[in-house]
This record gives C-alpha cells, sequence and structure tokens, in this order.
C-alpha cells in the first residue's frame, strides 16, 4: 500500500520536471552564445606575420654605370655642378669616418702662379681665342686668324679650376665626388673640397697658330689619371674611397712626319674625354 502511495506522488512530479518551460521572448533574458558584432577598429599587426597592411615602397636597382641627371645634357664624363648632389649623405659620412683627414688632402687655391711656369694667374685669365676660327686644318688653306692674334698658347685651350661634383671612373662607373662645402653648423664649419685643374683644347685637330703649313702640325688633347676621394651612392656601406678618373690637362702641339696616324678605336675604358670642347665662355655647366 505504501510503495503504490510513493509511485503515485512520484509520477507527476516527474512528468512535471519533464514538461518544458514555455517561452518568454519579451521577458525571459537570453542565456545563449551571446553575440559580438566585428569591431571597426583595425585588427592587431603582428610583427611576425608575412607583411605590413601597405606594401613596403619598392626600391629599385641601383646602376652604377647609369648617367646621373647632371650628365645627360653634355658630352663631358663630369658635372661641375648637380643638382641632385648627396650633401646630406656626404656630410654624415664625413661624421663617421674615424680616419678621414687620413684619407683628405687638397689644395683648394690652385692657379698658374704655382702650376704654369712663366705664366701668372692674371696672364693666363686673360688669353683670348674668341677671334681663332681653327679652320686650318689638314689639306684647308690657312685662314686670317691662324696668323693673327693676342698672348696666349701656340694651341687654343681653355683652363678651369673645377670642383668636379661627379665624375665616370677608368672603369666605366659613376661615382659622387667629395665637395663639402656646408651652409649651417650641423657637422662642423670646415670645408672639404678637391679642386681639378683642367684644360681642353677648344679646336683639337687643328694647326698649331703661328706655325706654316710645312710643319704639318696639329693640337693634341692631352689627358691625366686623376686621384679623387670618392663615395659610391649604389654602395653607401663602403664609406669614402680613392677612385681614378681620365681627365683633360694640356692642349699640346704637335708636329709629325709623314701621313697621320689612324685614329684610336676608344673602348668603353679609354673613353676620350672631351667630345665637344668646353665651352670658351666658362666653365662646365648643365644646358
Amino acid at each position: 500500500m505504501v510503495s503504490k502511495l510513493v509511485t503515485v506522488l512520484l509520477v507527476p512530479l516527474a512528468i512535471v520536471l519533464a514538461e518544458p518551460e514555455p517561452a518568454h521572448p519579451h521577458h525571459a533574458p537570453h542565456h545563449g552564445v551571446p553575440h559580438h558584432p566585428v569591431p571597426h577598429h583595425p585588427p592587431h599587426h603582428d610583427p611576425y606575420a608575412g607583411g605590413p597592411h601597405h606594401p613596403a615602397p619598392k626600391h629599385g636597382y641601383c646602376d652604377p654605370k647609369k648617367p646621373p641627371a647632371c650628365a645627360l645634357h653634355t658630352d663631358v664624363p663630369f658635372c661641375i655642378e648637380d643638382p641632385e648632389y648627396p650633401a646630406y649623405e656626404i656630410a654624415d659620412k664625413i661624421s663617421q669616418d674615424p680616419i678621414f683627414l687620413k684619407k683628405y688632402s687638397d689644395i683648394a687655391d690652385q692657379t698658374a702662379d704655382d702650376l704654369v711656369q712663366d705664366i701668372v694667374a692674371p696672364q693666363e685669365a686673360h688669353f683670348d681665342y674668341s677671334y681663332y676660327t681653327g679652320a686650318s686644318k689638314g689639306p684647308s688653306p690657312y685662314d686670317a686668324s691662324h696668323w693673327i692674334g693676342p698672348e696666349g698658347y701656340l694651341c687654343a685651350s681653355q683652363v678651369d679650376y673645377v670642383k668636379i661634383h661627379r665624375a665616370l671612373n677608368v672603369e666605366g662607373y659613376w661615382r659622387v665626388v667629395l665637395q663639402h662645402i656646408p651652409h649651417d653648423h650641423t657637422y662642423g664649419h670646415y670645408n672639404y673640397t678637391q679642386t681639378t685643374r683642367l684644360e681642353a683644347c677648344l679646336t683639337p685637330e687643328s694647326a698649331c697658330r703661328l706655325l706654316a703649313p710645312c710643319y704639318n702640325s696639329k693640337c693634341t688633347q692631352k689627358y691625366i689619371y686623376h686621384r679623387m676621394l670618392s663615395y659610391d651612392p649604389c654602395d653607401p656601406y663602403r664609406g669614402f674611397f680613392i677612385d681614378t678618373y681620365k681627365l683633360p690637362s694640356a692642349c699640346s702641339c704637335h708636329m709629325h712626319q709623314g701621313p697621320p696616324p689612324a685614329p684610336a678605336h676608344h673602348s668603353v675604358l679609354a673613353h676620350p674625354v672631351l667630345a665637344h670642347p668646353i665651352s670658351p665662355h666658362g666653365p662646365v655647366k648643365k644646358t
């Protein structure tokens, strides 16, 4: 009897526990997995990820044989003026080089007083060849300008004392030449420049002035291998080093016997420095 009564009481209780609770969408709280909207701020950057969200700019290949902008409108393998000269990089390399002063050497004030025998600077500066045509060459007749004219060299030439900023070395590579003239006191007030004397024939292959045709003379351009402290813009970690350049150094009168020799075939490494002479009105400039 007692067992039947317990059974009667437990069965309704089990049924009540088994029934689902009624849904109350507007009042009962929702206990499911909470939903979070996608945040609007960008995700945290992983420093070890494959790359940033915006790819870094690509740096092109630096070709040391490519002429710089300052040399695109001239026929000489050097630049006396360079609007793109890396002045900041040069100053930075000077400050980082502990033996810079052992590498550097220059005589900034160069004139004919020290470099030309028996001729002084004002005398050389006033040599005027504007009258000279240079038409007397080979079988051509000797015009009047060949026999007249003021003081000067037998071969009309232009002499300049310049500070070269870029140049093509003997291996065919363009280098930046050390020329540091600070405009402020960030890296000190010292000038570190390199001065070069250039002399180029104004009328190469022309006969030497004042010489009769029987001498069979002609003006010949001479060159010199000049060493200067340089910087490679394609390899900035190399720092300063000495490099070698082929530059015009003199215009000499040459008297030869017999027929003139065949012209030499210049290679890339032995290029003629002056395809066209330096302007008689001033130093080489970018046009």
